[in-house]
């Protein structure tokens, strides 16, 4: 075969793959359906037209096609690495790793008890050895998750249920790789009597030993194409090579899961990189990566089906009914999963709650495709699988793909809209019915004025008017039959709205170059959270969701760890330098939606809704302003440089706008404006980089302002700073519990605990004390202590404080009176004898 027979080929299948996704849009049904659909065409006429009498381009043309070395390796080594890529770089990572525990539970399980059960249900009938009935079993244990995922981006499903599905189908074919390779091994190689702990003991090596490599490689490769700022396009080719030199050394060298490898690499690229690369850069490396992926899943889908006619030549009558079981048992392996596990994953609180509905479309949707034959084609190719195996596993996996894309594929619609997938909600329906009316009587407002301006004739005007009047009127008619909307599902729908529009005006902003990447990243994140918080528990899920992003992680936990007990203060800086700079950006944003509440939402809602959201709004406001002024009280010297950066971007922004505008209105051209362009990207970049934080808190400035220390004589305010000691603590820690006494006072910086005794609830916030009663009491005092927020406290040890205590009267006498008015008796003779 000459190359030019082979670029004609490959010409031509690119306009299969470009033709087929509108003409999938048009028969509403999954792209992969119909390219799979075109591959069996093509290979079936071109079968034919060999043998037929035909004119003799159309037999060369066909002998070519037939002739195309499409075998396994052009599969595995070429497309799949392209394909899995794609998808880990264009996941919402940050998101799916709240549902991490779902995700790793359904896709490793799912794929275990999948090849169990088609295994096993194989085993008494096909005449084959129970390994490669189980290797049958992974190879049609790979889903296509495009399909899957199509269903919920269609519909009114959570995000939250799409991002379990995508990262479920993703991790699917991974561990169906591997476990396909652990099976194909002991099957080619003649293992005898391999035992399940030895499956049990390999399995978990290629998942894990790949995930290490992977991650480790994508950092690596992440760290140099940082250093390639200024060369784009040599940055969108070092990612081409990754996956491919990635998945060539997991595969050959190291003997682990060259998939799980890449997808690995893939998912350190995805969550590093917004700290590490430019806006622009990743817009180009993910459209770059968007075209691979496309033109991959095409390819992939059109070549594996045109095997398809060869596989099932030879087929006879009972490899029908073995091709029956394996659905069957696909089937309700994977019911199980969704009817049984994932209830039981929701009752320990690791799975949102789905819906019957939802389930009955995840099952219906489960393709398989390309990855299966794949896998089949590999099997028919070693000449160390006996010819009865290669046969039957060739005709299998083709029949059960053929099943999934002609039965399943083409039904998902009707699936969709038996079970009620693809309507609205009454209360959506009702709502936007709503937004229609509100919307067209805006419009109605302006569109006279402004096709006056076109100068149309007064009649066209007159005339066209009242077409759009008929409308509005069936519109606000809509809208009042549908106004039984409770106002308690209206704050809702208002919140929904509010935390949408916060997300976009972080986008904006991000854009804009006033909030750095990694950033933008988790504040999306959280509005995403917001917006599902909202949705399912309404206004309370709102105020919940809005404190738990202001909360403080793991992560930030065991920062402070490190820094009381260890002393090691770098990650504590960078953890509290990015929840300043958070706090920072934050409140601009809120202020902003209080006139997209009274724009958009007040007259949708009304009044009163929008007055609840204005109140809801300040709430949110007003706590993220009581953090920052504790942070500002802390560290004023990089609260005043944060400032100052901002001023600066700002400035750049409007800069940029300026240089825009002069382009746009050709007072300046193309090439003065790409210089100016390049200066303002310069000194972007500096800003970027956030300032040092020195952990080292300002305690005198601190201690000074407590009413307690108010009064001391500044030589004993000086003393006392350099007694105290700092300690950061997390939301949560427990402080000191019922009847444990304290040897130590603590004083309160910046945030609040929470004290409980006697079934009473006592909050204590910035400048009071706790711990100083109990210490003077002598005895156990039954009170338990929690942060309820990030706090900075400030500490003295009994002894000091009991001398502090001697020598200045008026903390004496605030002591004193604070005892009495919690009715709490103390040692006097603490107060006054001298230590021993």
């Amino acid at each position: 075969m000459t190359i030019v027979v082979i670029v004609a080929i490959v010409a031509s299948l690119f306009v299969v793959i470009g033709l087929a996704e509108p003409l999938a849009a048009r028969l509403r049904l999954p792209a992969t359906v119909i390219l799979a659909l075109l591959g069996i065409v093509i290979g079936t006429l071109s079968t034919l037209m060999i043998t037929l009498p035909v004119p003799e381009a159309l037999t060369a043309a066909a002998s070519a096609i037939q002739a195309l070395p499409i075998r396994s390796d052009l599969f595995l080594f070429v497309f799949l690495p392209t394909l899995i890529f794609q998808v880990t770089l264009s996941l919402d990572l940050r998101r799916m790793l709240d549902d991490w525990v779902p995700i790793l539970l359904m896709a490793v399980v799912a794929v275990v008890v999948s090849t169990m059960a088609v295994g096993w249900a194989l085993f008494p009938l096909a005449g084959m050895s129970i390994m490669a009935c189980l290797m049958v079993g992974a190879i049609v244990s790979t889903t296509d998750p495009s399909a899957v995922v199509g269903i919920f981006r269609s519909t009114a499903a959570p995000q939250r249920l799409a991002r379990i599905v995508e990262g479920e189908s993703l991790l699917n074919d991974a561990a169906a790789i591997a476990l396909f390779s652990l099976f194909f091994a002991f099957v080619a190689f003649g293992i005898p009597n391999p035992s399940l702990s030895g499956i049990l003991v390999q399995f978990p090596w290629l998942l894990i030993g790949g995930g290490v490599v992977g991650w480790i490689a994508g950092w690596v490769a992440l760290r140099v194409l940082a250093r390639l700022g200024m060369h784009p396009l040599g940055q969108m080719s070092l990612s081409v090579a990754l996956p491919y030199l990635l998945y060539l050394m997991a595969e050959k060298l190291l003997g682990v899961s060259g998939v799980v490898s890449v997808v690995a690499a893939g998912l350190a690229l995805n969550f590093h990189a917004p700290g590490q690369l430019s806006p622009p850069t990743q817009a180009k490396l993910q459209d770059t990566w968007d075209l691979l992926g496309h033109w991959a899943n095409g390819l992939i889908f059109v070549l594996a089906a045109l095997l398809i006619p060869g596989l099932l030549a030879d087929a006879r009558p009972f490899d029908f009914l073995l091709i029956a079981v394996a659905v069957i048992a696909a089937l309700s392996s994977r019911a199980f999963m969704l009817f049984a596990l994932l209830p039981l994953l929701t009752r320990l609180k690791l799975s949102p709650k789905i819906n019957n509905r939802y389930k009955g479309g995840i099952l219906w949707g489960g393709l398989r495709g390309a990855v299966t034959l794949a896998l089949a084609l590999a099997v028919t190719e070693s000449i160390r699988i006996p010819v009865d195996v290669k046969r039957q596993v060739g005709i299998i996996a083709t029949g059960f793909t053929l099943f999934t894309l002609i039965v399943q594929g083409t039904t998902l619609r009707l699936v969709i809209a038996k079970l009620g997938l693809d309507r609205l909600s009454k209360l959506d329906s009702a709502l936007a019915a709503q937004v229609v009316a509100v919307a067209l009587q805006s419009v109605r407002e302006t569109v006279t004025e402004t096709a006056r301006t076109f100068g149309l004739t007064n009649d066209i005007v007159r005339d066209e008017g009242k077409r759009f009047a008929a409308r509005v009127d069936h519109a606000v008619a809509e809208a009042v039959e549908g106004s039984e909307i409770s106002d308690r599902d209206r704050v809702t729908l208002g919140l929904v709205a509010l935390a949408g529009r916060e997300r976009d005006l972080i986008l904006e902003r991000f854009r804009d170059g006033l909030i750095p990447a990694s950033l933008a990243n988790r504040m999306v994140a959280d509005a995403d959270r917001l917006i599902e918080g909202t949705r399912a528990g309404g206004r309370l899920g709102y105020l919940s969701t809005a404190r738990m992003s202001r909360g403080t992680g793991t992560w930030e936990a065991f920062s402070a760890f490190l820094h009381n007990r260890l002393r090691i203060s770098k990650p504590l800086a960078a953890a509290t330098a990015e929840r300043f700079e958070h706090r920072v950006s934050v409140g601009p944003i809120l202020r902003e939606l209080h006139s997209f509440i009274d724009a958009r939402i007040r007259r949708i809602h009304g009044k009163r809704v929008a007055d609840l959201l204005h109140d809801l709004l300040d709430r949110r406001l007003e706590e993220s302003e009581q953090a920052l002024d504790g942070m500002r009280l802390q560290f004023p010297g990089y609260a005043e440089e944060l400032d100052r950066r901002l001023i600066r971007q700002m400035v750049l922004t409007q800069e940029e706008h300026e240089y825009a505008a002069l382009v746009d209105d050709g007072l300046i051209g193309p090439e003065l404006r790409h210089a100016l362009s390049m200066g303002i990207n310069d000194r972007r970049n500096e800003l970027a980089k956030r300032p040092r934080l020195d952990m080292a808190v300002q305690r005198e400035t601190l201690i000074a302002r407590f009413p307690l220390f108010s009064d001391m004589p500044e030589s004993t305010r000086k003393r006392l700073v350099r007694q105290m000691r700092t300690v950061y603590v997390a939301k949560g820690r427990v402080l000191f519990r019922n009847d444990e006494v304290p040897d130590k006072v603590w004083f309160i910086a910046s945030g609040a605990v929470e004290q409980v005794r006697a079934g009473q609830v006592y909050r204590l916030g910035r400048g009071d004390m706790f711990g100083h009663l109990s210490l003077l009491r002598r005895t156990p005092f039954r009170s338990q202590t929690t942060a309820i927020t990030q706090c900075t406290l400030l500490t003295l040890d009994e002894p000091r404080f009991l001398k502090l205590l001697r020598d200045d009267p008026s903390l004496r006498a605030a002591v004193t009176e604070s005892a009495e008015k919690r009715g709490v008796s103390i040692d006097h003779s603490a107060l006054s004898a001298k230590p021993a």
